[in-house]
């Protein structure tokens, strides 16, 4: 029986530890994890990485100016803030801790080596896939683009109702 009792008192303490460990949900709390997965997944290194294997789909003469584009006309600061901003909304902290822990892993570290050489390899059937796309739709469609601005985020794009829709 004192076995018992010991080994319920034991786990009682794990569990409570284990919730006391947990990091409080908190605006920042998130944001201070959403940096941290940043520092361990730079997004400058990230595009420049998928500029130089998106390149190589590219005639050899245009790769370099590719490249040039790709990185110097991104506004990484915007870019940037608005991953952070989209991660404290979207996940919580103990989500940004596990992603920080991961990606700033040696595994982590390898797998975003690779990420660069993936975007590369998908980024044509995207491509194909979104011309296609849009000779389906726009036929049918009511929508049609109305800024690649929307209000507070830099970065997305908004699609207005162009006419009556069943959609709206």
């Amino acid at each position: 029986m004192q076995k018992q009792t010991f080994t319920l008192t034991i786990l009682t303490l794990f569990i409570s530890c284990g919730f006391a460990l947990s990091a409080p949900d908190t605006p920042e709390t998130r944001r201070h994890e959403a940096e941290r997965y940043l520092q361990a997944t730079p997004p400058k290194a990230l595009f420049e990485d998928m500029a130089d294997k998106m390149a190589a789909n590219l005639p050899p003469d245009q790769r370099d100016q590719f490249k040039k584009l790709m990185t110097s006309q991104l506004d990484i600061a915007a870019l940037t803030k608005a991953m952070i901003d989209s991660m404290v909304k979207h996940f919580t902290t103990d989500e940004l801790k596990a992603l920080a822990d991961f990606y700033g892993s040696p595994v982590g570290k390898s797998a975003m080596q690779k990420f660069g050489a993936y975007m590369a390899d998908i980024m044509p059937t995207i491509e194909a896939e979104k011309c296609s796309f849009g000779r389906r739709v726009a036929p049918a469609s009511t929508l049609k683009p109305r800024t690649m601005r929307a209000p507070g985020s830099p970065l997305d794009a908004r699609l207005v109702p162009r006419g009556p829709s069943p959609f709206w």
